[in-house]
């Protein structure tokens, strides 16, 4: 080798980029050894890449596996550095350990000879340089300088435990000035992952610290792959979706077009999670797990989840789901609605904590003229405390409770999904417990790595268990009988005995 050739090597390997795009292979997605070259989502990431960064993502763009080899990279030509990679699960996370180890298997020979791998097991490579790679589920005992945790928003999603660990636990290990990137589609509108991501959108560019995320997103339609020249029938739906993209400066070509309504045929709207258009659509749904994702996409693109004022020609009737006795022992949730002929109008919500004498309190401040107050059916237990059931407190206080009849929650559950179809939600007064309801989730079983046809019992419960009150109980609000609508008070005698 001559003078200027090695002077040139060396040119070129002090630069990270040209390292990058020349030294390392990956297995394509035809099986083939092919060496990688960043692609324009990898690209943008790598130009624009902070301390801490949070990647919200279409599918298939190769992100995870542009970070492990940039973090490969940065433990061969720095000196005694510690990389971490965490998956949700075992599995995901050797098979991320194996895209670093063939990448370095397939190096130059003459670089595996000057930083050879003096530990190589399964789950990490520790070099002779002091630096160190290593993959898991949670990192907490190392410190290291690059962390890369891979598909939060699953990790979020399906074990809440395993996300609080890694957020008190590894994220802890790197200090402020290293390096972090987060990446995941989008699991809906709760836990770490997505509090992470709409921070970070919140925050300025110019107003970032070394330990404030970065936010990057990268959709599907900027992706030269995703299109088919194929003639694909696109319906009206879609049409008008394809309609509203061009508002916001979305423009597609035909082969795109055709593409997104090939896929969207088979995954309908999980298409928002996994090959979203814009940021905020990635979060509408996710219907994995979730007992009403389908039910509010759709209510959503009907245009019934908006502005739904009160009517006062109509009744307001509530429904109810109660916390404990005290007001520090459990959440309570009401949802205020109206009736309108097959209309379910749901204009109001309250939650939090508090004593039934103050929630009874706030329900009649309110300027609404009530109808029916629905509430579960255990009200009319005596309480130990002081041997007064809480329909009777409720009662000498001025709200008749009308307990409903007992259910399975399964069954409770299906009632609700019968009755969203008819439900109008006002988006600002109701947001709460919008977010409820499209947070109530299946019980994930981590040892059979599948949802179990039961709750997670978690914050989106109350809203949930309220819903579940007023669909249970609508018929004693939309199918009085002659009697009970001429004589109200016969029919609270009826039901109450009183």
């Amino acid at each position: 080798m001559t003078q200027q050739s090695l002077e040139l090597a060396l040119q070129r390997l002090s630069n990270p980029k040209w390292r990058i795009n020349n030294l390392y292979h990956i297995v394509d997605k035809q099986g083939r050894k092919i060496k990688f070259n960043l692609n324009w989502a990898q690209e943008d990431l790598y130009n624009n890449m902070w301390y801490c960064n949070v990647v919200l993502k279409a599918r298939q763009l190769g992100i995870s596996t542009f970070i492990c080899l940039l973090f490969l990279d940065r433990c061969l030509f720095n000196s005694n550095q510690s990389a971490g990679i965490i998956a949700h699960t075992l599995e995901d996370a050797q098979q991320l350990f194996r895209r670093v180890k063939f990448a370095y298997d397939n190096l130059p020979p003459q670089l595996i000879d000057k930083i050879k791998a003096d530990s190589d097991t399964a789950q990490m490579l520790k070099f002779s340089n002091g630096s160190s790679l290593r993959v898991g589920t949670s990192l907490r005992s190392s410190t290291f300088q690059y962390l890369h945790i891979s598909e939060f928003g699953n990790i979020c999603a399906k074990y809440p435990d395993k996300a609080n660990e890694i957020i008190t636990g590894s994220l802890n290990t790197v200090a402020p000035g290293q390096y972090i990137f987060i990446e995941s589609t989008a699991e809906g509108k709760d836990g770490y992952f997505y509090e992470i991501c709409k921070r970070a959108e919140r925050t300025k560019e110019s107003d970032l610290s070394k330990i404030d995320f970065k936010f990057h997103f990268f959709p599907w339609w900027k992706e030269p792959g995703y299109r088919i020249g194929s003639n694909i029938r696109i319906d009206d739906d879609l049409s008008n979706y394809f309609d509203h993209l061009k508002n916001v400066g979305i423009n597609l070509d035909e082969e795109q077009r055709a593409w997104y309504a090939s896929r969207y045929a088979i995954q309908n709207e999980d298409m928002w999670r996994e090959y979203p258009s814009t940021a905020e659509e990635s979060w509408q749904v996710s219907n994995e797990g979730f007992y009403y994702g389908k039910q509010l996409t759709v209510a959503k693109v009907e245009g019934r989840i908006g502005r739904v004022p009160y009517d006062d020609k109509l009744l307001v009737s509530t429904a109810w789901d109660l916390g404990g006795a005290t007001a520090t022992s459990d959440y309570t949730s009401i949802w205020f609605f109206q009736v309108y002929g097959k209309e379910i109008r749901i204009i109001d919500y309250l939650e939090g904590h508090n004593s039934l004498q103050e929630w009874i309190g706030l329900v009649l401040k309110k300027d609404y003229c009530y109808d029916t107050h629905l509430a579960p059916h255990d009200i009319s237990v005596t309480e130990m405390s002081n041997g007064i059931s809480r329909i009777n407190t409720a009662r000498k206080m001025g709200i008749r409770m009308l307990p409903v009849k007992k259910s399975f929650i399964i069954e409770g559950i299906d009632e609700v999904r019968n009755i969203l179809s008819r439900c109008w939600f006002d988006e600002k007064k109701c947001e709460k417990g919008i977010n409820a309801l499209e947070n109530y989730k299946k019980q994930w079983d981590e040892r059979l790595g599948t949802w179990e046809n039961r709750p997670l019992h978690n914050w989106a419960s109350h809203g949930a268990d309220a819903m579940r009150t007023l669909a249970t109980g609508l018929h004693y609000v939309v199918n009085k009988n002659q009697v009970d609508r001429h004589n109200p008070a016969q029919y609270m005698k009826n039901r109450f005995g009183t």
